[in-house]
């Protein structure tokens, strides 16, 4: 496939839903089984290790109307929460062995225990991923726990997790770490050769495929935009900020670039592309994961930080994109975005960096009061 036929088959995987994509996958692998992973992080080498397919939970967009959601929500939360306890509620969810979320938010923990008393045949595990990098015990902590969680699977699945196959996998997932490492360093420095809302399909692909099928459909795009040319356009630079456990409708994306926007960076699937560099894969994988996490994680609002802090990481990406201004994008109803906001936005204004905010939810299927929002912000940048 060249590069536009791969970001069109991208995009037909991002409109299945959990179930679906399984199912093709099984097409090519009949005996794999399923494993959901819900946002952020989540120690996917372990799942791919235990012979099971990763596959990201982002909830079920405009896709499954909401029958019984609803009556386990207040009115007030994120649409992603409702929409992945609907899939449940609804059976969807049958032919996965289980399901893994982790601390981000009381929302995801509230999740995790409706999903849990909802679907009693399914294994659901919480993990509790250490918060302060900075101490050895935090290091042992989260080795301990990303220990409990092979543990529990291997219990669950009748079978042990061989700390081989871990390793395996942490090899394989860092080949795919490392081709999202390099589109996004090649979109930095020419970002008009992928639009924003294609190398978002590219990326979230990766949830709904095996690994080792995703890694040579990654390998030939990466390689493909590589040599391809590149047309320049004016518009103003912007990082994307906010999208880190609810992800933005594509039309959204698309809205933003046809609105005069340029993306150079943005923290959408940051927990799939989270660890900076590759996990060391020899020796004890689990004592490297702990390790990736608390010490070459990228900047994120669901840990701390005490040497970055979220403010100062966003200024450092603003830097080293070359842009000229953030464009918040968070979920409705998402506090810690919305909290952050309120932090970001003064360091931003301090530091006379432009912004502006965008919300959004999964029904969203107009966008023109967003796209009349995001002209006239670019429009008073580039004529000002």
């Amino acid at each position: 496939m060249n590069a536009q036929e791969t970001v069109q088959h991208c995009r037909e995987l991002l409109d299945l839903l959990p179930a679906e994509a399984l199912a093709k996958a099984r097409d090519k692998h009949p005996e794999v089984g399923g494993f959901a992973v819900f946002p952020v992080y989540a120690p996917v080498e372990i799942v791919h290790a235990a012979g099971l397919m990763p596959v990201g939970l982002f909830g079920a967009g405009n896709r499954v109307e909401l029958s019984h959601a609803e009556s386990r929500f207040q009115s007030f939360i994120c649409s992603i929460a409702k929409s992945t306890l609907e899939l449940f509620l609804r059976g969807d969810m049958k032919d996965f062995h289980g399901v893994v979320f982790s601390s981000i938010c009381d929302v995801a923990r509230n999740l995790a225990s409706l999903v849990k008393r909802n679907a009693p045949d399914l294994y659901v595990e919480y993990l509790h991923l250490p918060q302060n990098g900075y101490c050895e015990q935090s290091r042992r902590f989260g080795r301990a726990e990303l220990e409990r969680f092979r543990a529990n699977l291997s219990k669950h699945l009748g079978r042990p997790i061989a700390t081989e196959a871990i390793a395996r996998s942490t090899l394989l997932y860092n080949q795919v770490r490392g081709c999202i490492r390099d589109l996004y360093e090649h979109r930095r420095r020419h970002p008009t050769s992928i639009a924003a809302a294609s190398l978002y399909a590219v990326i979230q692909a990766g949830t709904r495929m095996m690994p080792e099928d995703y890694l040579p459909l990654l390998r030939d795009f990466r390689d493909e935009i590589r040599i391809t040319p590149v047309r320049e356009r004016d518009g103003v630079k912007v990082v994307i900020e906010g999208a880190f456990c609810e992800q933005p409708p594509i039309g959204l994306l698309e809205v933003i670039e046809a609105g005069g926007c340029v993306v150079q960076d943005d923290d959408m699937m940051v927990g799939w592309r989270l660890f900076e560099q590759d996990v060391v894969s020899n020796g004890d994988p689990l004592s490297a994961l702990a390790d990736a996490y608390l010490k070459h994680s990228v900047y994120t609002s669901v840990r701390h930080d005490r040497d970055r802090p979220r403010t100062e990481g966003l200024l450092q990406r603003v830097t080293n994109a070359g842009a000229e201004a953030v464009l918040f994008a968070p979920a409705k109803f998402c506090e810690p975005a919305l909290l952050d906001y309120v932090l970001f936005r003064r360091k931003l204004e301090e530091k006379g960096v432009q912004h502006l905010k965008v919300e959004f939810e999964e029904k969203m299927w107009t966008f023109e009061a967003t796209r009349t929002e995001v002209e006239t912000f670019a429009e008073s940048m580039l004529f000002d």
